[in-house]
């Protein structure tokens, strides 16, 4: 008898199915610092050496003074940040879209954290799911919203709900 994953059963946490969310839900990271060594890492992943990111000495110069995260690096430890909430484990079908504004430098020692409210949800059974719209903020240790805006993710119905709307 087989068992386990190679006989289809599931292990693990499982995420929200589509039918879970609603307006107004309100989901909060815990918080990440910023270091250095991201900086470097993502530099050399990206290929994007803006001397803005990797020359301390130049940013002595700079109206900020110090060096800033990349825009991208912040966004992207927002998505790790959002994924390790667990609303997505298995269900999540797809990132459909999203709209940012950075509005704040990020500094290395910064610690930041994820805000995302339900904004809109919308059914797309053809998909497998539905669509959900999520406002977003990425906010320092002050406080401060550095970054802001939309993703929209596709989210599995839940299983029976897809085989009620089917024989409905």
């Amino acid at each position: 008898m087989t068992t386990g994953a190679a006989a289809g059963m599931m292990t693990g946490p499982q995420g929200l199915y589509f039918e879970a969310f609603s307006v107004g839900q309100v989901m909060v990271t815990r918080g990440r610092t910023i270091t250095e060594a991201d900086l470097v890492q993502f530099a050399g992943l990206t290929g994007d050496y803006n001397p803005m990111h990797t020359d301390a000495e130049y940013m002595k110069g700079h109206m900020l003074g110090q060096r800033i995260a990349h825009g991208m690096l912040t966004l992207s430890y927002a998505v790790g940040q959002a994924y390790q909430l667990g609303f997505m484990e298995r269900t999540v079908l797809a990132f459909r879209g999203l709209e940012m504004k950075f509005s704040q430098p990020v500094y290395i020692g910064d610690t930041l954290h994820t805000e995302l409210t339900v904004q809109e949800t919308k059914p797309a059974r053809r998909l497998g799911g539905g669509l959900i719209t999520l406002g977003i903020k990425i906010i320092n240790q002050g406080g401060q919203t550095v970054q802001s805006g939309t993703w929209t993710v596709l989210i599995a119905s839940q299983p029976d709900a897809e085989s009620t709307d089917a024989e409905a």
